[in-house]
């Protein structure tokens, strides 16, 4: 009974740490959320990461990947004017026929005509805090560069915890 205590409690351990690049951000990442204060966040372009803070208190930091060349994140001072937890993209995504099976992946429905028969998916962007029309931070891949189409990415736990932290009007600076 023992080791499979012992195994149950490795395989918990490891799990969490799957979710996580770094120890840290997993230490980070489960920061309570008790402190007193507005939330506010803060995104550095150039060093490629967003800062979570309340009350003038950081309590947490993500990296990110903005906005790529011809599609850059705008910078200045907003608000978080939407939340939406599974929310989709009406511009970038994939082609699919009636069984959902991609026909063309990596469209722009602004330059890719529709195939015959085929219906519009919308990229997944889970935990969309929409700062700007058309502009957020959501979940998404990180390849260590700008990389996006304006959007900001951030790793599943990290966007999670941001999500959970903002609410609509957060106040949101991005910084170049």
């Amino acid at each position: 009974m023992n080791r499979l205590l012992q195994f149950c409690v490795l395989a918990a351990v490891l799990t969490g740490l799957a979710g996580c690049d770094t120890l840290s951000e997993m230490v980070t990442s489960n920061i309570p959320q008790s402190q007193t204060g507005r939330a506010s966040l803060v995104v550095s372009l150039r060093a490629q990461e967003v800062y979570l803070y309340r009350g003038g208190h950081l309590i947490a930091t993500s990296r990110i990947s903005s906005g790529r060349e011809g599609h850059r994140t705008p910078i200045g001072q907003f608000r978080v004017i939407r939340k939406d937890q599974d929310h989709r993209s009406s511009l970038y995504g994939a082609y699919c026929d009636e069984a959902g099976l991609i026909v063309k992946p990596d469209v722009d429905t602004r330059r890719d005509p529709r195939p015959r028969h085929a219906h519009f998916v919308g990229a997944p962007m889970p935990y969309f805090m929409e700062f700007a029309p058309g502009f957020g931070l959501h979940q998404g891949y990180l390849p260590g560069e700008p990389a996006s189409h304006g959007c900001i990415r951030m790793p599943y736990w990290k966007a999670r915890q941001f999500y959970d932290a903002v609410q609509v009007g957060t106040p949101v600076t991005v910084k170049p």
